[in-house]
């Protein structure tokens, strides 16, 4: 739609009439599930809310240029847009502001996000990919405002890897990489650096992306003059606006959010630059509205001036669409109203639907329950303390279900003694009720559709040839990439040099800049080309060039990354393989081995911590017959150690969980990983001497972890454990041994207190003395494993000093 003359030239006049209807028809629904939205948090039905409206007309005029194949990385208020594409329902929308669990009804997250967080299906049962150009597609939101950004610019970044790309199987995925990545920001949250640095990239990269800032001068209660430098975001950014004749910028388009013809005009400008071009455009959306402020937490007469509202009810995008549909004679007021009146009418009765599905299991469970406890009530002399209990639950009229299982649970204290029926019947009803809420809030976390402990040994010439480290990963990744040309790599020097340790060493010559890139310095939005870029079928390695320096993507990992497959409950993936390296090096910022945050901090990613570039090399091969994303630590110190070459490159597989046993022993059993384990096995043969056995293992995966139990059963045959580790202490040693001790329940078979060894709470300090002073030394090893022997016999081991 170019103008509405035209339009009217192109198409009939009823029919045009139609879509105008049609599109007040959405959002007058989607503005009434946010009033009555609000009501049902107030009411304490719902937790929570936060809202779409005052936006609802340029999200109208966004879905109006979305097509299938097309996805969106967006904000929390986008309910129009999604009611607009079809992937929105009243029912939806109800059921995901009543965290309904079932993912028919609240298809979204099955009640694991709030709501306002929006997703398509992309996956089959089975872990296969949909066939997205079938489909309009929304990657899962997350909350954490400019979150959305990193992403956003994989999701663009695609559409050109497919363009540009031979090879590739895109039937799923591209039409030659016409797709755009569309994106929707709150205008404060501009602020953010994730806005900045995906800006930034976008524009290096030129992608065909399209950013919509919802602009209605304020961020919760904080107005744009403290937000954005000169109030506007599009005047700031003036400096990205391409040049007449020159594709290397961005185009900016400013269009007030209330003026139905301009904003479907820009929109339709702007996804055309976008989808043939490949230029990104930003879209500035100005003199919007947010009628009920920003949340239910609170008011925003508390912070708007009385003129400033005054204006809101007059520019309100509703209202100023209702006038122009009857002063173009689409409508009358009388028949508005009466449509505005059918559409409440469909509201509310949606809303009732939404919650009589969501309330009815619960009752359910309820009436069981109680059936159950009036049972037990009459064969027990517990009545005195369960009738109250009895009483509270059918006193509830609309139970959640932690009411119910709750009463369940507490009556087990009463009838400890009691040996009837009943009771193996409500511990039965327990157990189910228990395994059913699994499913539907712990499940998901990680994409596990198939082997992962698979283990394909490295294959050897007779006389195999040895070689630098970096050679067994470069000649790897070169088979890598020569049979999937769905993989790629990029990061900081990845490309021209070939990595700052050669592992790529001449690959991008070979394989193209598309393939094996260069980025910026820009951690954030490296991993955030990762995600976007795995979300659309690709199979993208991005790597970050030291494990310090993982720190600047931490959130984008946490929030992003390592929750996808559980907050959309499998219904999205992202197969992100994440190459770093760390360990043992010189100083503060390249010695990384701060495993116990990353460990706390992205469960939902595998954590795998090689030894060597063999074992690397091995887990990468079996990444990529995987659907779950990993951060692979390779060891900086290793490069230049001699490896022997294997024959079968990007065949065989380091199986992930599984521990491996590097030297077998009897006294005592010691627990490490990376590059520690070097120094470990140089002090064990210094032991030898000294007549103590140690055996070694080496964890390989700390996400997940000794999936088999193996460590347990070392601990069986020497009853001692010690975990040594160069990240701090209460690190990953911490985390190691409540896996041994609790989980393993290692603890039977100890003679001797478990103990760690580790880096002191400091980062390392710079040069070999600094390594030797901060990180665990072939003195502190020996000496830690001989004072736990001297505790055991001290006339065999006398104490050292």
């Amino acid at each position: 739609m170019q103008s509405e003359t035209e339009t009217k030239e192109s198409i009939s006049y009823e029919d045009f009439k139609t879509q105008v209807l049609e599109d007040y028809k959405v959002a007058v629904t989607s503005r009434e599930c946010s009033l009555l939205g609000r009501r049902e948090v107030l009411t304490g039905k719902a937790k929570f809310g936060i809202f779409g409206d005052g936006k609802e007309l340029p999200q109208l005029a966004m879905a109006k240029s979305f097509k299938n194949g097309d996805f969106r990385s967006g904000y929390y208020r986008d309910q129009t847009f999604m009611m607009a594409i079809g992937n929105l329902s009243i029912e939806n929308f109800f059921a995901g502001l009543y965290a309904d669990t079932d993912i028919e009804n609240e298809p979204m997250s099955a009640g694991r996000q709030m709501g306002g967080h929006f997703i398509s299906h992309n996956i089959n049962e089975d872990g296969s990919w949909k066939n997205l150009m079938e489909q309009k597609n929304s990657s899962a939101d997350i909350s954490p405002t400019a979150g959305q950004m990193p992403r956003l610019l994989g999701l663009a970044q695609a559409s050109k890897i497919y363009r540009h790309v031979d090879g590739l199987d895109a039937e799923k995925f591209s039409d030659n990489g016409n797709e755009i990545a569309w994106g929707t920001i709150g205008n404060a949250s501009t602020s953010e650096g994730h806005f900045w640095e995906t800006i930034n990239a976008a524009g290096v990269l030129q992608v065909p992306m399209i950013l919509s800032v919802w602009d209605d001068e304020y961020g919760i209660s904080v107005h744009a003059k403290h937000q954005t430098t000169k109030e506007s975001i599009s005047e700031v950014l003036k400096g990205f606006q391409r040049d007449e004749g020159q594709n290397n910028g961005y185009e900016i388009i400013v269009v007030k959010g209330w003026d139905y013809v301009e904003l479907v005009e820009a929109y339709n400008r702007a996804q055309k630059i976008a989808r043939e071009e490949h230029c990104p455009v930003l879209i500035h959306v100005i003199e919007l509205t947010q009628p009920q402020g920003h949340s239910t937490s609170g008011s925003h007469e508390r912070y708007k001036s009385d003129k400033r509202l005054t204006w809101e009810k007059q520019f309100d995008c509703n209202v100023k669409f209702r006038e122009w549909i009857i002063e173009n004679g689409f409508s009358t007021i009388e028949e508005m109203n009466k449509f505005d009146k059918d559409i409440k009418r469909q509201v509310r009765e949606g809303k009732k639907r939404a919650w009589n599905a969501y309330i009815t299991p619960n009752k359910q469970k309820q009436k069981e329950l109680l059936q159950i406890l009036s049972s037990i009530t009459k064969n027990t002399d517990a009545g005195e303390q369960l009738t109250p209990l009895i009483k509270k639950l059918k006193s509830t009229k609309e139970p959640l279900k932690k009411d119910v299982l709750s009463v369940a649970r507490k009556t087990l204290r009463y009838i400890t003694n009691y040996k009837g029926e009943d009771k193996t019947e409500l511990i039965q009803w327990i157990n189910d009720f228990n395994e059913q809420s699994f499913d539907e809030y712990s499940s998901h976390l990680y994409s596990t559709n198939k082997p992962i402990d698979q283990e394909i040994l490295p294959v050897y010439a007779d006389e195999p040839k040895m070689v630098d480290a970096r050679i067994v990963i470069r000649d790897n990744f070169d088979k890598i990439f020569e049979t999937r040309p769905e993989t790629m790599i990029f990061g900081e020097d990845a490309g021209e040099i070939g990595d700052v340790n050669q592992g790529l060493e001449g690959l991008q010559k070979k394989y193209g800049a598309y393939r094996v890139a260069d980025t910026g310095i820009r951690e954030t939005t490296i991993l955030g080309q990762g995600i976007g870029l795995s979300l659309r079928g690709l199979r993208p390695i991005a790597e970050i060039q030291y494990l310090d320096y993982v720190m600047y993507a931490l959130q984008t990992i946490s929030d992003d990354l390592s929750t996808l497959h559980y907050r959309t409950k499998g219904k999205q993936k992202n197969p992100l393989i994440v190459r770093t390296r760390g360990h043992r090096l010189e100083g503060i910022w390249h010695s990384g081995s701060q495993l116990g945050g990353i460990l706390n901090l992205i469960r939902g990613v595998f954590v795998l911590v090689p030894r060597n570039m063999t074992k690397a090399a091995g887990f990468y091969n079996n990444l990529l017959d995987l659907d779950n994303p990993a951060l692979v630590i390779e060891c900086l110190n290793g490069y230049r150690l001699k490896e022997r070459l294997p024959e079968n490159l990007a065949a065989f597989k380091t199986p992930i969980g599984k521990v491996e046993t590097l030297r077998e022993g009897k006294d005592i059993t010691l627990v490490s990983y990376g590059s520690t384990l070097r120094v470990i096995e140089q002090t064990a043969e210094e032991l030898a001497e000294i007549g103590i056995d140690v055996e070694i293992i080496d964890v390989q995966s700390l996400l997940p972890f000794d999936t088999a139990h193996d460590i347990v059963e070392s601990v069986k045959k020497t009853n001692r454990l010690l975990v040594i580790d160069e990240d701090v202490p209460g690190g990953a040693s911490s985390y190691i041994l409540q896996e041994v001790l609790e989980n393993q329940n290692a603890w039977r078979y100890l003679d001797s207190k478990p103990q760690t060894l580790t880096a002191k709470e400091h980062r390392p300090a710079y040069g070999s003395d600094g390594d030797y002073f901060s990180k665990p030394s072939h003195e502190d090893v020996f000496e830690k494993i001989y004072a736990i022997m001297h505790e055991s016999n001290p006339d065999k081991f006398p104490k050292l000093m």
